[in-house]
């Protein structure tokens, strides 16, 4: 309960996305967001972080745009002279990935003009804020590769479920070589589109093992909403669902179906927000199963709760510059005075958002599978 509390205050820290210092003056180089729609001019941003939106709802009374996980913060648009809505962000956004969402007259509605991705428990609109080291998730030519649908058995909830797989480049090249395995989760009011959607995993995957700063693993991502939990009754979900269907039917699936290397040693669990919670649990209460944990914005682990360091090769947990970074680097430091193998990585001048969950991923990569 203390440890679903303590999520519960990290979940609630969302990003607001602008600056706190006196917004500097707004220069006028906007561009469309690498994530609208096909031919759509805007939304748009600026070399600066604003964004600026204009949408077409010539009847309304009110429109506003509704920025952040759960449409926390705004921006409310004016009426232009063709009867439009155009408006721009009060301040520089962070950097990376956003979810928005458009209010007319009270109303929620998509942005027609942008991409949607799957947040909030609800497909969002989402806009993308360049950031100066994007280039580790930049579309790149190097081999690339493969993100498959899979569709596993689960008898524990009477249906087939989906996983998304990762396999590394290469992969169907060599069929004798075997892989470990990293199950990678998404936040709350997320699905298992979400890694690789707006986490561009594969992506962050491809650049590093070209760059051959890794060793090439299969990432798992699958859906860990088991429980019908509500925003704010976190601390009402069970773990026992979601562990049967992970534990006992998707990795030995994963196994069956795919070339792993099928042991402890060569199986990670990591997990962003409510997945690190899920990991946190599941990695406690199946310690034979995974032998490397990340929790990324995603609570702690303290040496009391790990009873067998011997089967843990690593812990790294992480958080951007604008949640916890305190008490993930002082976790870190107990686990590593208890003698536990423990890393921590403070993503700096970002909160609770992808581009954190992005470079913690690339921070943890290389670390997974060395031992």
């Amino acid at each position: 309960m203390r440890y679903a509390t303590t999520l519960l205050a990290v979940l609630l820290i969302m990003c607001r996305g602008f600056s706190q210092a006196t917004p500097p003056a707004v220069i006028e180089d906007f561009k469309p967001s690498v994530l609208n729609q096909p031919g759509q001019e805007y939304p748009q941003v600026n070399s600066q972080g604003y964004a600026r939106f204009r949408i077409i709802a010539p009847t309304a009374d009110s429109v506003r745009v509704s920025l952040g996980l759960g449409g926390r913060g705004g921006t409310l648009l004016k009426r232009a002279a063709d009867s439009s809505w155009m408006g721009t962000t009060e301040g520089p956004m962070d950097e990376g990935f956003h979810y928005y969402n458009i209010k007319i007259d009270g109303g929620k509605f998509n942005d027609p003009g942008a991409l949607n991705y799957y947040g909030s428990v609800r497909w969002e609109s989402g806009i993308e804020i360049p950031a100066h080291d994007q280039d580790f998730y930049a579309l790149k030519n190097v081999p690339h590769g493969n993100v498959q649908q899979v569709l596993f058995p689960s008898p524990s909830t009477n249906t087939s479920r989906r996983a998304f797989v990762y396999t590394p480049p290469g992969y169907d090249k060599d069929a004798k070589k075997r892989y470990p395995v990293l199950y990678l989760q998404h936040g709350w009011g997320e699905d298992e589109t979400a890694w690789s959607n707006q986490g561009r995993a594969n992506l962050i995957m491809d650049n590093m093992i070209a760059a051959n700063s890794i060793q090439p693993f299969i990432i798992v991502m699958t859906y860990g909403m088991t429980n019908e939990v509500k925003f704010g009754g976190i601390r009402n979900f069970k773990i026992d669902s979601f562990q049967t269907v992970l534990v006992d039917e998707l990795v030995p699936y994963i196994d069956a179906n795919f070339r792993t290397v099928a042991n402890a040693t060569h199986r990670a669990m990591a997990g962003l927000s409510m997945g690190g919670m899920e990991t946190h649990m599941i990695t406690l209460n199946k310690p034979s199963v995974f032998a490397y944990y990340g929790l990324l914005s995603g609570g702690l682990y303290t040496p009391e709760e790990i009873k067998d360091k011997s089967q843990v090769k690593l812990v790294f947990l992480s958080c951007g510059s604008k949640e916890r970074p305190d008490a993930v680097k002082a976790a870190a430091a107990a686990l590593k005075n208890a003698g536990i193998n423990a890393v921590s990585y403070i993503s700096e001048n970002t909160a609770h958002e992808f581009l954190t969950w992005r470079r913690s991923l690339h921070e943890m990569a290389p670390l997974l599978f060395k031992n």
